[in-house]
């Protein structure tokens, strides 16, 4: 079972959606908190997998609280879970570190999918927000493969990250075990002096390498 921490300021908001996530009997909501700062306190006092947080709330804001959080532990899966189809917050959500970025609007299904996808290294973006986004990650001007640092298979597998594969997909797809998959990622990512999978995608969308 995974560990979510849940962080909303609107009480019945976070009941509401508490409910939907602990639909999925994989999932449980271990701690709540109203904004980031008492997100952060929560994560000292639990054992959490991952993080669904809004944006906009009072004291420390998701975005703010992204970056503390990504500080203190790269590895801890963020989910931002909004009402704002914005893409300049989609975007600086992304640059923090965040593993995905969902609006509250999305059909319950969509919001497990979404979960289980960042949990197991995917990357999600909700498609009205995706629609936006990755045509400004495309403005950057081309690089071409041979100039990138990375070997073929390293160039592979940062091409099914940036096309938001989980290490299981990619693993199945290039007949690698996961913990390969996994090397393979560490390796990128101090070759590219990048500081997750999140900003590994984005370096392979904005390279289109995805």
């Amino acid at each position: 079972m995974w560990n979510i921490l849940l962080v909303e300021d609107q009480h019945i908001v976070r009941q509401g959606l508490k409910m939907m996530i602990e639909i999925d009997d994989d999932f449980r909501v271990v701690a709540e908190a109203s904004n980031g700062e008492e997100a952060l306190a929560q994560l000292h006092k639990h054992i959490v997998d991952m993080v669904v947080m809004d944006i906009r709330m009072p004291i420390m804001n998701g975005l703010e609280a992204t970056r503390k959080i990504k500080g203190i532990n790269p590895q801890m899966k963020i989910l931002i879970l909004t009402t704002f189809n914005d893409d300049e917050y989609a975007l600086q959500a992304l640059k923090d570190g965040a593993n995905g970025f969902m609006l509250k609007d999305a059909e319950p299904v969509k919001l497990i999918e979404a979960i289980r996808s960042c949990l197991n290294g995917g990357l999600t973006i909700h498609d009205n927000v995706a629609a936006k986004v990755v045509p400004r990650l495309l403005q950057t001007p081309n690089v071409q493969a041979s100039e990138i640092p990375l070997s073929p298979r390293e160039l592979a597998v940062t091409k099914l990250v940036g096309e938001g594969k989980t290490n299981k997909e990619i693993a199945d797809e290039l007949y690698l075990s996961i913990g390969t998959v996994k090397n393979h990622i560490t390796q990128v990512l101090n070759k590219l002096e990048l500081r997750d999978r999140t900003q590994l995608a984005i370096y392979a969308v904005r390279h289109h390498l995805a």
